[in-house]
């Protein structure tokens, strides 16, 4: 008789059905896994083997087939030792099969505890939609699988435990389903910790409410990684829908924190200038999602741009655009959400004190263009505000005065981000800095000043046509945090003044 336990698979950031279908049939003693199994599934005949013995149960000395259904996608991970325990289980008549409407995941150690393992969130949401009604899911993951309703998490810590579950001798209690609840994040580091930097900080703010990609460019010592990494404490709170799309991604990575149940603050991630092509994009045999994937609705920082690998950084191009990085190898093609904020800072210069007002630079212009050189036109075009951060005056720098709090500032964020929720209601826009160019008209309505000084600019500076779009997006933003629902000419004029620090550094080292 085949028995058939089911179970979940991951492919990209979907979960599909696995039927664990076993069989145990007379012939020499045999324990073999059929239907694309990876290597550490297959591993899985001596975990299973040695956790249905140290649990106090006879393994079958017969001939055992277990087929992982359906058998033309390749399964890989530790996820299927507990259905294929349980499917041999029930298969030899240590227990009933009475399982039909439930699942089951989860990696064994050799003594018969349930380790946690990754993707639980996505396949917890799919065996809803299946139609499952209890989803047996390692201890430490149940509260993740917990945020889906109407589904019955059983958390299991042991084999032992489970069995007595089973046969109805003791019975686990289900996880409680868990609401998410607007909470007040507490950062340890905050703008007012920033002194000086006017500029800067209205540039953030503006990148802040619109959703707008940045780029830094200052000496050392100027406080460019110091703003960076202060942006999230004034971005806007993450939605339902946002948390969930970002606990997938971290939870097939994972990176999920230990018996976390949502992602409750937007990411920040800051990988190293050493970091490959495809760590930044994702990759592997079965992609995993990389770096800009796992900053899906926060920020990707990249602190020292010229000094990342140019393939790294062209990588980027794409994504920045259409929200989303698709990695094709020979046996999957797959796409992960990547709606990130890009944060990029850099020096002017390899000994970085190029155009800096008391210090010389040492760098020859031929070594100054070769560095910004490193920054190609196409990735600087996809910047949104270039802002350069000067060296601070000693007077704001030993000023007793307190700046203004990442508190206040995010009062303003959060304000703009309301107007742009109505006017973007029932549309998939999120922001403005997603504004589709087809909107760019009706959404981006200029007056006659405005429109003058973004034909001036756009003739003098030699705009592309991305960077035109580029502008009247900030400038949207600009508005929208004045409450003015045209466009004006002081709006339009701030959102230009961003875009032409290129040309005093690339145009200059050319």
């Amino acid at each position: 008789m085949v028995v058939t336990i089911k179970s979940m698979g991951l492919y990209g950031m979907d979960a599909f059905d696995v039927d664990v279908e076993t069989d145990i049939s007379k012939g020499l003693p045999s324990f073999d896994i059929v239907g694309l199994p990876d290597a550490s599934i297959k591993e899985s005949r001596d975990r299973v083997r040695s956790a249905i013995k140290n649990a106090g149960f006879e393994f079958p000395s017969r001939k055992i087939i277990v087929n992982l259904a359906p058998a033309d996608i390749k399964k890989q991970g530790s996820v299927y030792d507990l259905p294929i325990l349980i499917s041999v289980l029930v298969a030899s008549g240590a227990l009933r099969d009475e399982l039909a409407d439930s699942a089951f995941i989860g990696e064994l150690s050799l003594s018969g505890e349930v380790r946690a393992v990754n993707g639980v969130l996505p396949m917890t949401l799919q065996a809803k939609q299946n139609g499952i009604r209890r989803f047996y899911v390692p201890a430490d993951n149940a509260s993740e699988g917990a945020v889906v309703s109407d589904i019955e998490i059983i958390p299991v810590r042991n084999l032992t435990e489970l069995i007595r579950h089973l046969r109805d001798q003791e019975k686990i209690a289900p996880a409680g389903h868990i609401l998410p609840t607007p909470e007040q994040l507490i950062y340890d580091i905050d703008f007012s910790d920033v002194k000086g930097q006017y500029t800067a900080k209205r540039a953030l703010e503006i990148a802040a409410c619109g959703g707008h990609n940045v780029l830094l460019i200052g000496s050392p010592g100027t406080g460019k990684s110091m703003l960076a990494k202060r942006v999230p404490t004034i971005l806007p709170d993450m939605t339902f829908t946002e948390m969930i799309e970002t606990t997938k991604i971290h939870s097939i990575a994972g990176i999920l924190p230990e018996h976390a149940a949502l992602v409750t603050h937007r990411p920040f991630r800051s990988p190293h200038h050493t970091v490959s092509p495809a760590g930044l994009s994702g990759g592997g045999t079965i992609p995993h999602p990389g770096e800009i994937s796992l900053a899906h609705n926060g920020v990707l920082f990249l602190d020292e741009l010229p000094e990342f690998h140019k393939n790294a950084m062209e990588i980027l191009r794409q994504p920045i655009e259409d929200g989303k990085v698709t990695i094709s190898r020979v046996n999957a093609t797959l796409t992960y959400p990547c709606t990130i904020m890009l944060i990029a800072a850099m020096n002017p210069c390899p000994c970085g004190y190029y155009g800096h007002p008391t210090r010389d630079c040492t760098c020859t212009r031929q070594s100054v263009s070769r560095y910004l050189a490193r920054v190609s036109g196409p990735l600087l075009d996809r910047l949104d505000l270039h802002v350069e951060v000067p060296p601070v005056d000693f007077k704001d720098l030993s000023s007793v005065e307190k700046p203004e709090s990442s508190a206040a500032i995010k009062q303003r964020v959060d304000r703009v981000r309301r107007i742009q929720n109505e006017r973007f209601h029932g549309t998939d826009i999120t922001c403005n800095a997603r504004i589709p160019s087809g909107k760019l008209t009706e959404l981006c309505p200029l007056d006659d000043g405005a429109r003058i000084v973004i034909q001036r600019a756009f003739d003098n500076l030699g705009l592309s046509g991305r960077a035109y779009d580029r502008i009247l997006k900030v400038a949207r933003t600009i508005a929208d945090l004045e409450n003015s629902e045209i466009i004006k000419t002081s709006h339009i004029t701030e959102a230009v003044r961003y875009r032409t620090l290129d040309r005093k550094y690339w145009g200059a080292s050319r």
